[in-house]
């Protein structure tokens, strides 16, 4: 019965087995937690059923990660999927991007692992190596107090070192289609004891890059395992692959609208061989905190960060013919903090979360509504407000037309003064000290 609800490098989580959490009910003064964040935040993480992290009977040592990460309470996906996941039950859930995906399954993930079985007990898949990268962090984080052994690994790296590092114990793999069934192929990766598969961007896991890939990767799977499929967009494929190998999923569906709420849409009309002149207006009249630039192509990416660095910006590019060594760099100093700008090709579309980023700007305009969705995906995370810009030019008019009526959204004209309140923190603090001073 389906119920509806409204790069190889080892990351090792490290656990001290000598030592043991504070039984005292005053544990939780004792951790780490970071500052609260006081931006606001709109109904697609607020709008909860009011259930704590305490309340799913969660390991202390993994409530220690929750909380040392900054979570607060369980975010809407949160709440309708861990305690299905922590019952065994098979997953299909569909929610907006930046809404608390990955700790919605990371967190029954590492509640289910049993640290003292030395055997690959979860597989979690993603379409990119830069999301695997983030994923595999998220992992680390999470359960740093719990002794959980966690290794990540994609194409374009070392396949020396990924097999050095299964002969020690492994409990949740993250990888990427291609490099974990090779894997698997050779002997090397024993999927026998893996109860739980989870595919994030599972809509572009189903697509025919990967599909083909994903069929053999499960008939090394175990027959009894957990499927946790998580996306933004369901296609005709994710349904198709629902039939077969999900048994009796639990459906979540938190898409009533697929835009998020606190981002704020705008297209500005211009002729092609006035794009730069136009970005470059936006750059100075806007307060970015981080932003990030998306073309169509490698080619216009590499020549539109050549011409902001010339400009005098602070400018990164990244995109999937560099060298992997290369994309790690930049994704890992741009996340840092290390540059405001980022210009860069739809690699960097898929689950790829920064907080800092306020403004994602569409110098190329998007042929499709799942690449302009993923692509404003990008600011705005987590229920914070964020700005997506769109260059349009006359080419581009049917398709911005389309793309308004499959996602139900507006994207309006830009006005001659953006209102900072819109996607700048500091002036939402300031709005809400000027309110409370009304009062």
């Amino acid at each position: 019965m389906s119920v509806m609800a409204t790069k190889t490098e080892a990351a090792i989580i490290p656990g001290n087995k000598n030592s043991k959490p504070d039984s005292s009910e005053n544990w939780k003064a004792k951790l780490n937690i970071p500052d609260k964040d006081n931006r606001i935040k709109t109904t697609d993480v607020t709008a909860t059923k009011g259930n704590e992290f305490e309340d799913y009977c969660l390991k202390r040592e993994l409530l220690m990660g929750i909380f040392e990460k900054g979570y607060e309470n369980p975010s809407p996906i949160q709440e309708e999927s861990i305690p299905v996941a922590l019952a065994g039950r098979d997953i299909l859930a569909r929610a907006k991007n930046g809404t608390g995906k990955t700790a919605a399954y990371m967190i029954p993930l590492l509640e289910r692992i049993e640290t003292a079985q030395n055997a690959i007990q979860a597989l979690i898949l993603v379409p990119t190596r830069e999301l695997a990268l983030q994923t595999s962090q998220e992992c680390k984080v999470l359960g740093k107090h719990l002794d959980v052994q966690a290794m990540v690994t994609t194409g374009g790296t070392s396949l020396k070192e990924d097999i050095m590092r299964l002969y020690n114990k492994v409990n949740v793999i993250v990888a990427t289609p291609g490099r974990i069934l090779d894997l698997m192929k050779k002997g090397l990766a024993d999927m026998s004891k893996c109860k739980i598969l989870v595919m994030d961007e599972a809509d572009k896991l189903l697509s025919m890059d990967f599909k083909n890939l994903l069929e053999d990767i499960i008939s090394y799977l175990p027959s009894n395992r957990q499927i946790l499929l998580y996306s933004a967009t369901f296609p005709v494929s994710v349904k198709q692959f629902r039939d077969i190998h999900l048994m009796k999923p639990y459906e979540i569906n938190l898409m009533d609208e697929l835009t998020l709420f606190g981002v704020t849409q705008y297209y500005a009309y211009v002729k092609e061989k006035h794009k730069v002149h136009c970005l470059n207006t936006l750059f100075n009249k806007l307060e970015i905190n981080q932003a990030i630039v998306f073309c169509n192509s490698v080619k216009r990416v590499e020549l539109l960060a050549k011409k902001l660095i010339e400009l005098g910006y602070s400018c990164f590019y990244i995109h999937a013919r560099m060298a992997q060594a290369y994309r790690n760099r930049v994704f890992h100093d741009f996340r840092q903090g290390h540059c405001r700008n980022l210009v860069c090709s739809d690699l960097f579309t898929r689950g790829i979360d920064v907080q800092s980023v306020n403004v994602v700007v569409n110098f190329d305009f998007p042929q499709n509504a799942e690449t302009y969705l993923h692509r404003i995906g990008r600011s705005g995370r987590f229920g914070h407000l964020g700005l997506a810009i769109n260059m349009v030019t006359e080419d581009d008019e049917e398709d911005l037309c389309k793309i308004e009526k499959e996602l139900g959204t507006e994207i309006k004209p830009i006005p001659s003064d953006i209102d900072k309140k819109l996607y700048v923190a500091e002036y939402q603090h300031q709005q809400r000290l000027q309110q409370a001073d009304g009062k």
